[in-house]
C-alpha cells in the first residue's frame, strides 16, 4: 500500500495532485481543513486485488447449499463454494498460508478486543518450545496498561519485551533485536474506519517493516467481517487468523473476511497459550462448515 498526505490551497487543487500522484484508483481516506487550505489523506494498493465475490445470470436460480447457509455465507461467495467438493473450492475461491515466523517482524493488528495479545502469547510459547527466543513489543505504549498482559506471559516465558509508544519508539525497539531472532508485535486496537486511528496504524505498519496479520474474531456478521478486513486490508494486511474458532457457530463472517483478499493462515481456540492455535487448511475448514450445529438444551 503506497499512503500519501496532500496538503493545497484548494480542495479541487487537492484532488487534481491526488489523481496525478496516484491515479484514478486512489482510495480517499480523509480531507480537513488546515491552516491555509485543506489535507487530503489518501492510499493506492500495490499488490494483487482482492477477491471480488458478484453473482451473476448463471448462477442466480442455483440454491444455497444448506450448510453454508446455516453459517450465514453470503448468497454469492456461497454459490463460488458449491461449485464440486467443498474443499477444492475453498482451496480454488480463498486463499491459504503459513505463518511466516521468521526474522522479518510478524504484525498482529485488528480491532479492539479481537485477541491480538493471547496470539502473540501463543505464537511465542511456541517459539520458545521450539528453542527460539523472540522479542516481544508491545506498540500501544500510549495507552495506560496496554502492555500489561502481554508483560506477564513474557515474564512467564523469560522474554524480552519492549514497549513502543509510536513509530519511532517502534523502529528503535526492532532496531536493537539480535540478528535472525524472531519478533512478535502486538499492535494497538484499530478501528480502521476512524481516519485517525488508520493514520496512527499505517505509520506503525510502515515503521515495522514486516508481515501484518488480521487478528478477527469468528462469529461476525458477515458484511462487517468483509468490510473490516478490506479495510485492514487496504492498510497493508495480507494474513488472517481468526479467533474463539472454538465459540463461533456461524463461520460466514471468517469466509467473507477471507474473499476480501487475505489468506486464511491459523485459528484461535481457546484461552490457553501453551496451545489453542490450529492450522487453517481446505479439508479442516470444509469439515467445520459441515459439522451439525450444537442444539441448545431445552
Amino acid at each position: 500500500m503506497k499512503l500519501r498526505v496532500i496538503r493545497a490551497a484548494r480542495m479541487a487543487d487537492a484532488m487534481a495532485q491526488l489523481r496525478a500522484e496516484l491515479g484514478e484508483e486512489a482510495v480517499l481516506l480523509s480531507t480537513r481543513r488546515i491552516p491555509g487550505g485543506v489535507e487530503v489523506t489518501a492510499a493506492q494498493e500495490q499488490d494483487d486485488e482482492p477477491l471480488m465475490i458478484a453473482p451473476d445470470a448463471a448462477r442466480s436460480h442455483r440454491a444455497i447449499p444448506p450448510d453454508l447457509a446455516r453459517h450465514n455465507v453470503p448468497a454469492a461467495l456461497a454459490l463460488r463454494l458449491a461449485e464440486g467438493r467443498l474443499p477444492a473450492a475453498l482451496e480454488a475461491v480463498l486463499g491459504f498460508a503459513k505463518l511466516p515466523l521468521g526474522p522479518a517482524p510478524l504484525l498482529l493488528a485488528g480491532p479492539p478486543g479481537a485477541g491480538k495479545t493471547l496470539t502473540t502469547a501463543k505464537l511465542a510459547t511456541r517459539l520458545v518450545m521450539a528453542g527460539a527466543r523472540p522479542l516481544l513489543v508491545s506498540a500501544d505504549g500510549r495507552k495506560a496498561g496496554a502492555a500489561e498482559q502481554l508483560a506477564a506471559f513474557a515474564r512467564v516465558l523469560d522474554l524480552p519485551l519492549a514497549v513502543a509508544s509510536g513509530p519511532a519508539a517502534l523502529r528503535k525497539a526492532l532496531a536493537r533485536r539480535a540478528a535472525g531472532q524472531p519478533v512478535l508485535v502486538d499492535l494497538p486496537g484499530c478501528d480502521p474506519f476512524n481516519p485517525a486511528g488508520a493514520r496512527f496504524l499505517a505509520t506503525l505498519l510502515e515503521a515495522a517493516q514486516g508481515c501484518a496479520v488480521l487478528v478477527l474474531p469468528a462469529g461476525l456478521d458477515a458484511d462487517e467481517a468483509a468490510e473490516t478486513a478490506g479495510a485492514f486490508r487496504l492498510l497493508g494486511c495480507r494474513l488472517l487468523l481468526p479467533t474463539r474458532l472454538d465459540a463461533a457457530r456461524r463461520l460466514g463472517g471468517v469466509l467473507s473476511a477471507a474473499a476480501a483478499g487475505l489468506k486464511l493462515t491459523e485459528a484461535g481456540t481457546g484461552q490457553d497459550a501453551s496451545g489453542g492455535l490450529e492450522p487453517l487448511t481446505a479439508e479442516g475448514l470444509a469439515r467445520r462448515l459441515a459439522a451439525p450445529a450444537v442444539q441448545e438444551n431445552a
